[in-house]
């Protein structure tokens, strides 16, 4: 009786070309996708319209609050903050300058008392003005 040992199994090649051809490929292709992509802002807000409304002075950067529909009410440059952290900023920026303009950006279904919140801190902080942005409505 004659016991067949194993076969001898050819080793599996790799075209290396053809895989790196096929990567430069996906490379360029995530390259141009991502290139055109656009920037969206993180907050979505729903601006009141105002027919009274008149474009504000641009004679410096104001301090821009932003009022949610949920929690976290409160932010600054997109970021998250609480009302301890918006009135110590706030009075950061109006002792820097005196002339700080405060502007509320908030959302037509955010809660009015959260409104009032950023409204009494601009107060407490001595800002020189207070705006609450709105839209013009469409025609």
């Amino acid at each position: 009786m004659r016991f067949r040992g194993k076969k001898q199994r050819r080793t599996p090649s790799v075209i290396i070309v053809s895989l790196i051809d096929v990567l430069l490929v996906v490379l360029i292709f995530l390259m141009v996708t991502t290139t055109f992509k656009k920037m969206e802002p993180m907050l979505k807000l729903a601006l009141p319209e105002s027919k009274q409304a008149k474009a504000g002075a641009a004679d410096a950067k104001p301090f821009v609050v932003i009022v949610t529909t949920n929690a976290p009410y409160f932010f600054l440059d997109d970021k998250p903050v609480t009302l301890d952290r918006l009135q110590n900023e706030l009075n950061s920026a109006v002792k820097k300058d005196p002339k700080t303009r405060a502007e509320i950006r908030a959302d037509k279904r955010s809660p009015v008392g959260e409104v009032v919140k950023v409204i009494d801190a601009a107060k407490e902080a001595n800002a020189a003005s207070i705006n609450i942005l709105t839209e013009k409505p469409v025609r």
